[in-house]
């Protein structure tokens, strides 16, 4: 009966790992990596993964599975708290035509 527990446990913990927080969309991983002045490398290396893991989470090609998916978020979340997205400015407008 253990068994089964520890079983349904880690399938909840799975779940409430992948709700923790969703990964924002691929240009987006790519901005706040560079805004953090951070390679590719050096992201691969800090979640034990290849280099071409971390190219390939920023292209969507492949999605990270727990538990590097939890690591990643949190790194993405702590980058962009300190280089949120910029606002933009504001098109001046034109002066009106002239009759």
């Amino acid at each position: 009966m253990p068994d089964a527990q520890e079983g349904l446990f880690a399938a909840v913990d799975a779940l409430l790992e992948e709700a923790a927080g969703t990964l924002p969309p691929p240009g987006e991983r790519v901005r706040l990596r560079e805004a953090g002045s951070l390679t590719q490398a050096q992201v691969a290396k800090a979640l034990r993964v290849r280099r071409e893991t971390v190219a390939d989470w920023e292209a969507a090609r492949k999605e990270p599975r727990p538990p590097k998916r939890a690591a990643y978020i949190r790194l993405l979340e702590g980058l962009a708290a300190r280089h949120p997205v910029p606002e933009p400015t504001a098109a001046p407008t034109p002066p009106p035509a002239s009759e």
